[in-house]
């Protein structure tokens, strides 16, 4: 996909700049704040169906609790510990925080009022009511008192806060009420607390017979906030007391886990040690309250948490709502996106199981062996691509062994029991389970045992390291060989994910590939000290350097007279050494496209730095996943897929694994994947030099081109493609 446009060349350009200048990066925090306000205009835009607004809307809440309690906390950690390094961007920890809380509370206020005031409208034209309870009638209030009688007030513990009460410890992420009351034979004023329980569902449901009516429109549900339930029963769980007032309040925790790997003796009891502590959670980080709290109580919550002033975000309306998710389950499929059912790549459609042991029949490895295969999920099967792999080598009886990473996967994986059942079945099974994946290791430790137990070989990779590459390993006996099947891949291994973000999959059994996974998972199970691949990029062996290089490489072609040409597509762009190298390709002349979902601390556009590279990021549907790097190469194009963003972590912190396409017909399908995404004028935004995005829109007479309604289409009518 090379450019003819000509541009200005280094030997044209004699000013000498200084790549490590703050003013050349965007801060990475804001970056990614910048990325959920995004999120937060796809709850706003009114061409997405309402469910959908409404889910973005919850996904905005959530990003927020993750970054406050991943982010936020390492930056307080950074301003306790006095850390004076400064961020790329040239800002301390604590102009880092301060910055954060600028932008940060209008976006807070615009996601409350918005839902106030647009989507709780919307949705009660629908026939979908969430009520505050002060505007239930009668009968509706009966009904909650009792059901607050026999189902909530049996699962609530209030907490006194007295000299013989200290204050309790509140969870994180808890919803709790803070009730002031008096003693009307003493006349003292008395301080409690109630938490919310999330062992109750956060919105309670009224019966059908107690719905809003409305003749146009058919009531499908009518309730209120569980918290408001309580608090309008306080008397209940204060019997004789005054009940004075009550406020609603939210805390969130500093999350992450702090393990010191090689004084573990046990990593997998280590991580559970930790798992406890993260439940109790660390100290907060932030303080959500209605506005109208009164300064009394919001002092003594600060007090007692041992917060200051900037970590309180005041809310109009109802707190946490990331709950708001749980509408999606409303059986109302004209109120959100239209289903959409992955398929089957047409080579993959002669797989038939019925005929798979006979003549007709035709096995997964014997389309492998005809050429490589590449899976873009969701529009293609993942349980009909990945998953299908996977058990096939579990049962076939030539299959003499399975080696394979996993990171993330789902509570009930289809593939953790097809690995079981290939160790059952007497094969060699080698998994490498992460269990540093951040706020999945219980769930990995879970597997981790069940695996163990079915006789598979469990190893819990390199110290120092997270391991998150996508890798598969099948090594099987054939007729004149033994012969090794890989799939390498962008995404985690779980089906359920795999319905929502985008990745791509390769299928090879090419034998440098076969290699070269060989000599990965030695490195991952044993040890090893491999320090060059034949064709893999890994980190942190080579990657970093092969990146560099190969951006370089498309700098000299053009001080060189050539074309120089790149596209990336990634989630995250916050590596410096990466982001001046494409600095330095700019200025010699290399068209440069970047395709970044969140963090980019690059800035496009700025006059005789990156006057020839543009950023889009792509927010939809589906959550952009997948890593492509194409090069132009002066015509000779190298294309790769991979585990890698380029940020320093997964650079030098992570094992990752990156593999070229050699197939040319597979990386022209890649090549217009980039190019179809380049197109996007409906869910595309482009960043601009001062680190704002502006949403693209169809220029006049022009049809509107979303990336992902293409995927969908170009997998339903394939056409003549490599498959």
């Amino acid at each position: 996909m090379p450019r003819t446009k000509k541009t200005t060349t280094t030997q044209e350009i004699a000013t000498e700049i200084n790549f490590t200048d703050p003013q050349y990066y965007f801060n990475r925090e804001l970056s990614w704040l910048e990325f959920n306000n995004r999120v937060l205009h796809e709850a706003c835009d009114p061409r997405s169906p309402l469910l959908e607004r409404l889910k973005f809307l919850a996904i905005f809440s959530s990003n927020l609790d993750e970054f406050f309690m991943v982010r936020v906390a390492a930056l307080r950690q950074q301003l306790a510990a006095k850390v004076s390094k400064l961020s790329p961007d040239g800002r301390t920890p604590e102009e880092q925080l301060e910055a954060i809380s600028q932008r940060l509370r209008p976006l807070v206020t615009q996601q409350h009022r918005h839902f106030e005031q647009v989507l709780r409208p919307a949705l009660a034209r629908e026939g979908i009511y969430i009520l505050d309870y002060m505007d239930l009638n009668q009968e509706q209030r009966t009904y909650l008192e009792h059901y607050f009688d026999e189902q909530i007030f049996p699962v609530l513990t209030p907490l006194a806060v007295d000299p013989s009460h200290p204050f309790p410890h509140i969870s994180n992420l808890s919803l709790n009420l803070a009730v002031v009351m008096k003693n009307p034979v003493t006349e003292e004023e008395l301080f409690a607390r109630v938490k919310v329980p999330k062992v109750l569902p956060r919105f309670l449901p009224l019966p059908e017979e107690l719905r809003i009516q409305h003749h146009d429109k058919p009531a499908h549900w009518t309730g209120v906030p569980l918290e408001q339930a309580i608090a309008h029963n306080l008397e209940s769980l204060f019997p004789g007391m005054n009940i004075l007032e009550y406020h609603l309040f939210r805390i969130t925790r500093d999350a992450d886990i702090e393990l010191e790997e090689d004084e573990a003796d046990d990593l997998l009891l280590a991580i559970e040690q930790e798992l406890r502590k993260r439940r109790i959670g660390g100290s907060a980080v932030r303080l959500e309250i209605h506005s109208q709290m009164p300064d009394l109580v919001r002092n003594r919550l600060l007090r007692e948490l041992d917060l200051e002033e900037r970590a309180v975000y005041e809310i109009d309306g109802i707190l946490g709502l990331g709950d708001l998710m749980s509408f999606m389950a409303l059986p109302l499929p004209e109120l959100k996106d239209p289903p959409w059912k992955s398929v089957v790549p047409p080579r993959l459609q002669r797989l038939n199981p019925a005929l798979a042991d006979t003549e007709e029949g035709t096995d997964f490895f014997s389309l492998i062996r005809e050429k490589d295969a590449l899976v873009h999920h969701p529009y293609h099967s993942f349980s009909s691509t990945v998953l299908r792999f996977i058990s096939s080598a579990a049962h076939d009886p030539d299959v003499l062994a399975i080696k394979m990473t996993l990171y993330r996967t789902s509570g009930d994986s289809p593939i953790l029991n097809a690995l079981i059942a290939a160790a059952e079945n007497g094969k060699q099974v080698a998994v490498l389970m992460e269990l540093k994946a951040r706020f999945d290791e219980e769930n990995n430790i879970y597997w981790a045992r069940r695996l163990e137990k079915a006789g598979v070989h469990v190893v819990y990779g390199v110290v120092g390291l997270k391991t998150h590459s996508k890798i598969v390993m099948v090594v099987r006996r054939e007729t004149d060989r033994i012969r090794r099947y890989v799939h390498i891949g962008t995404g985690n291994y779980n089906p359920k994910t795999a319905r929502i973000y985008t990745d791509m999959g390769l299928f090879s059994c090419r034998e440098e590939l076969g290699a070269d996974l060989t000599d990965l998972f030695n490195y991952l199970t044993g040890y090893s000290r491999q320090q060059s691949y034949r064709k893999l990029l890994v980190a942190p062996v080579n990657l970093r350097d092969r990146m560099v290089a190969l951006i370089k490489r498309e700098t000299e072609c053009c001080r060189n007279g050539g074309t120089g040409r790149i596209v990336a597509k990634m989630n995250a762009l916050v590596d410096p050494q990466i982001i001046a190298t494409l600095y330095e390709a700019s200025r010699a002349g290399v068209q440069i496209d970047l395709i970044i979902r969140g963090m980019c601390c690059l800035l496009p556009g700025l006059k005789e730095v990156s006057e020839n590279i543009r950023v889009i990021s792509i927010v939809g549907r589906f959550l952009e996943h997948s890593r492509i790097f194409y090069f132009h190469n002066n015509g000779e194009e190298e294309i790769y897929i991979g585990s890698a963003d380029w940020m320093p972590r997964n650079l030098d912190r992570r094992v990752e694994a990156v593999t070229p396409i050699d197939d040319r017909h597979l990386a022209k399908d890649l090549q217009e994947i980039l190019g179809v995404m380049l197109a996007d004028n409906r869910q595309a935004w482009d960043l601009q030099p001062d680190g704002r995005y502006i949403q693209r829109r169809p220029a006049p007479n022009t049809p509107q081109s979303s990336s992902q309604k293409i995927f969908m289409e170009m997998a339903l009518n394939p056409g003549t493609t490599s498959d």
